[in-house]
């Protein structure tokens, strides 16, 4: 169903993933002279938007919602490495990139929801054969 944890998990990932679209980290990945770092981290970042958008809506098939959820945790991971690489390019972790390391808090947060949502549809998927075993 919709109103189930899973779906605030899911939606939060969404939308923290969506709102590094606006940090100075993506700004700062866009002007990096190595271009495909910036598109990495745009490309990961769109399809963890899309898969965990579309991931709610697969209510119905747990199993599928599942895969679908560590396929979108996989691809976090990968802008998470992307977002390291320009963390380090820029020259490490400091007070001067507070706002970039911001950015890599969503990222991080976003992971934390993918991976609270995943934990939430296999409990439903226990419970549920649980149920079925009682039968």
């Amino acid at each position: 169903m919709i109103q189930r944890p899973q779906t605030i998990y899911l939606l939060a990932a969404a939308i923290f993933n969506f709102a590094v679209f606006f940090t100075s980290l993506y700004s700062r990945a866009m002007a990096d002279p190595v271009q495909w770092i910036g598109w990495g981290l745009a490309i990961s970042l769109t399809l963890v938007v899309i898969v965990s958008i579309a991931a709610i809506f697969l209510y119905n098939n747990r199993k599928k919602q599942l895969t679908v959820v560590k396929t979108a945790t996989y691809f976090q991971i990968i802008a998470l490495a992307a977002v390291g690489g320009i963390l380090f390019s820029l020259g490490g972790f400091g007070a001067y990139l507070l706002w970039e390391v911001a950015g890599t808090l969503f990222i991080c947060l976003a992971l934390l929801m993918l991976w609270l949502a995943g934990r939430g549809i296999k409990k439903d998927e226990d419970l549920v054969k649980s149920m079925d075993r009682i039968r």
